[in-house]
């Protein structure tokens, strides 16, 4: 009894005891409590807060970054870091890849499985296929739908198109904003001199030729040229396409073309041959430059510009009004007097000045199937096509980067802005060129990129590369035989021009068929036996 009694009476001391104690530290530290709890809170809120995720992007590498600055770090990577990534616990990595290899080292991060950004993309929509045959490439479709708002509503229904393959959104197509390829210009001042308006089909570009060569209106000399040639598409397309047949149904348009790297050739078609013949014409009768052979990056085209010697020649849009390399520029300066006019003289029988022009699909925008960050690929992509964001990333800062005229931004000269836009394009992977809303601010925004003096003709050029246009024709599956072939046979096809158009008008026809028979042979004959068979799938499943 006396022993309970004992131990009752220790066990109320202690716990007396505790309760003066923990009294006390109340007493004591009462200032510091709220304090102690917020610590605690912010312990257990950190250790629930999830470890940020690690996005992958790739970015070419031109090796052209200012100095302090790269491809994968500079003012641009640093923004979207803190305007998208920590926002959204979200570490962003920038994967360096060097333009000129961006094929060969994007198979190599491909095949590495795991290592492959989560974010990549090509030009080549061949290359896609080839993933996508491969099982290599994530369904972007739930993600787009999920995560993708801004960024459908931006590229629109037709560019996505493009992207899908077997009717699964497998790649995201950049938005190709400025869809114009070519325009022709022509010596006004030589015009002048001989009367004559400017020509608008192929038989009074025809008689322009002949009367420069006659007269030389120029006084140029021996050195006279009259159509300033190169072996470029920008010089043969808008002269062979007003010669192809317009009424074709729609099977032959399907299966009489090729598509040969990333343009359609119209060579199975009724006209081409014509064409031809017609370049083979103005060659032996000395029209046009003797060396276009040889000029495959058109420098040699360019050069003969600038000199004067040229009377009317075919080129990329504004390509020539630019001040780099500045070929009309150079070309007023050395000659005094010359003027070139922006002019659209190709056009067939019926009238029509028919060009083709760009998809409406840039590069190709994919993610790896390895990749566990499909959603936050998607999330990148559409913070980009958010309007605001969008136009920052496009034009900078106001007043440090760009100045508004009649709702159009103008780049500022400054050395600011040259070191933060350095390599735009290649950021912002979801257009290829800037989009203002609508054709004409487009347009203006374009020509505001040109000398002051050669804006009018900028204007005039848009509207000459959207004239008449072909669209390029698309199957819902790319053809094998031209993923195989294509890159080849745009060389064997250049032999066969070259050929033509070389040899004399008495050996024309057998040059022609013979040079068509050996690309046949190289592999167009499979290319048109599987476009005539794609045409009746793609028909049977309508």
């Amino acid at each position: 009894m006396k022993r309970q009694t004992v131990n009752k009476t220790v066990a109320l001391s202690m716990s007396a005891m505790l309760t003066i104690g923990v009294l006390a530290a109340c007493s004591s530290n009462d200032q510091n409590a709220g304090a102690g709890t917020s610590a605690s809170n912010n312990a257990n809120n950190a250790s629930a807060k999830k470890e940020p995720v690690t996005l992958r992007v790739e970015m070419f590498d031109r090796g052209n970054a200012p100095a302090g600055q790269s491809a994968t770090n500079n003012f641009w990577t640093k923004w979207m870091q803190d305007s998208f990534g920590t926002p959204n616990n979200i570490k962003l990595e920038y994967v360096p890849v060097p333009r000129a290899q961006e094929v060969e080292k994007l198979n190599v991060l491909m095949a590495s499985g795991g290592d492959a950004p989560d974010i990549v993309f090509t030009y080549d929509s061949n290359l896609v296929y080839k993933y996508v045959q491969q099982g290599g490439l994530a369904d972007l479709g739930k993600a787009l739908e999920d995560n993708g708002k801004n960024l459908k509503s931006f590229l629109g229904n037709e560019t996505l198109e493009y992207g899908k393959f077997n009717n699964v959104q497998y790649a995201i197509p950049a938005r190709r904003v400025n869809l114009g390829k070519y325009a022709s210009f022509i010596r006004q001042d030589w015009l002048d001199a001989l009367g004559m308006q400017p020509p608008k089909n192929t038989e009074e570009v025809y008689n322009f030729l002949k009367a420069v060569k006659e007269k030389d209106p120029g006084k140029v000399g021996k050195d006279l040229i009259p159509l300033g040639m190169a072996l470029a598409p920008s010089s043969y397309e808008p002269i062979i396409w007003p010669f192809i047949k317009k009424n074709l149904t729609e099977e032959e348009k399907y299966t009489q073309r090729m598509q040969l790297g990333s343009r359609d050739y119209p060579l199975l078609t009724e006209g081409h041959k014509e064409a031809l013949q017609f370049l083979n014409k103005l060659y032996n009768e000395g029209l046009m430059s003797t060396d276009f052979a040889l000029d495959k990056d058109k420098k040699k085209l360019s050069q003969d510009v600038m000199t004067g010697k040229v009377g009317l020649f075919s080129e990329d849009t504004t390509n020539p009004l630019k001040a780099t390399p500045g070929v009309f520029k150079v070309m007023q300066t050395n000659i005094k007097g010359a003027k070139m006019t922006p002019v659209d003289p190709f056009a067939g029988a019926d009238g029509k000045h028919t060009k083709p022009v760009y998809m409406p699909a840039g590069m190709y925008i994919i993610v790896p199937k390895s990749s566990k960050n499909v959603n936050e690929a998607i999330k990148y992509l559409d913070f980009m096509a958010q309007k605001d964001n969008y136009f920052k990333i496009m034009n900078g800062d106001e007043g440090k980067n760009y100045k508004m005229e009649n709702g159009i931004p103008v780049t500022l000269d400054n050395q600011e802005t040259k070191d933060k836009f350095f390599s735009i394009g290649d950021f912002i992977i979801i257009s290829n060129g800037q989009d203002l809303g609508n054709e004409e601010k487009n347009t203006q925004l374009d020509v505001k990129s040109l000398p002051p003096e050669f804006e009018k003709e900028g204007v005039a050029v848009r509207k000459i590369a959207l004239t008449d246009t072909e669209p390029m024709l698309r199957f819902p599956r790319p053809i094998q035989s031209e993923v195989k072939y294509g890159t080849s046979l745009v060389d064997k096809y250049h032999e066969m021009l070259v050929k033509s158009v070389l040899a004399k008008p008495a050996d024309f026809d057998k040059t022609y068929e013979q040079g068509l028979k050996d690309l046949m042979a190289a592999g167009g004959q499979e290319i048109a036996t599987e476009r005539k068979a794609a045409y009746q799938e793609m028909k049977a499943k309508k």
